[in-house]
């Protein structure tokens, strides 16, 4: 993926208007990866009735806003893995610079563990993000995947109450019919994850600020009001 690692956050990195990973009901690619602490992990390879796979990097405010949510969505199931694919830095600055390396990647997925007390299983995608793009390529996509190895929910953007909301109907044997609105975190979260990226990352989201809300709290969150949810059964074979 030429570019993959960009220097400065751009809305022209990412396509708003088009979901392109994996769609319900079909087999969720697997990759070899390795784990934040150097283990080899393949993705599809866990244990319990589902696994809740979350796109994230330390450096992306609404990934970090939803980690306690996630982190005792996690506790709460106990028949269910959970574990997020480290990415690209969503907005790089120059305290955490975009990866030049998969050692860098890996040592910022290590961050996420040791500094930021992460308890999911956190998996690292190679240096040019092939499982990151095979899944759709944005910043904070979940997805719910059951133990035949097929998306049962997806939302190109993790809306906590959603994924909870899905994964309990899931877990009862009922299909998913959740609605997954955009919903930004608080100004707070915002402002103490830009600025622990450092000078430059605040700059470009502001820049882009203006187009990630028409693309996301309205033409996104209008789109999925208006149309009806899209469903896989909880025991889907693909």
């Amino acid at each position: 993926m030429p570019g993959y690692n960009y220097d400065s956050f751009k809305t022209e990195d990412y396509d708003f208007d088009v979901e392109s990973g994996p769609k319900l009901g079909q087999k969720a690619p697997d990759f070899a990866l390795t784990t934040s602490t150097g283990a080899p992990h393949n993705l599809l390879d866990f244990e319990g009735d589902f696994l809740v796979l979350e796109m994230g990097s330390i450096t992306c405010p609404l990934f970090q806003g939803r980690r306690k949510i996630m982190g005792r969505l996690e506790i709460d199931n106990p028949r269910v893995a959970h574990a997020i694919l480290y990415v690209r830095e969503a907005h790089p600055g120059v305290d955490i610079p975009s990866h030049a390396s998969f050692a860098e990647k890996s040592a910022c997925a290590d961050r996420l563990r040791v500094e930021d007390g992460e308890t999911r299983l956190v998996l690292i995608d190679d240096f040019e993000g092939h499982a990151h793009a095979a899944y759709g390529a944005m910043p904070n996509a979940v997805f719910i995947i059951n133990a035949n190895g097929c998306v049962v929910f997806t939302s190109d953007w993790n809306n906590p109450s959603a994924t909870r909301s899905a994964l309990k109907a899931l877990l009862a044997g009922k299909d998913a019919r959740v609605k997954s609105y955009f919903r930004p975190v608080p100004p707070w979260v915002l402002a103490r994850i830009l600025g622990r990226a450092g000078k430059g990352s605040a700059r470009d989201f502001f820049k882009g600020l203006p187009a990630l809300i028409r693309a996301n709290i309205f033409k996104r969150n209008l789109r999925i009001l208006f149309n009806k949810p899209q469903i896989a059964p909880p025991d889907s074979a693909c």
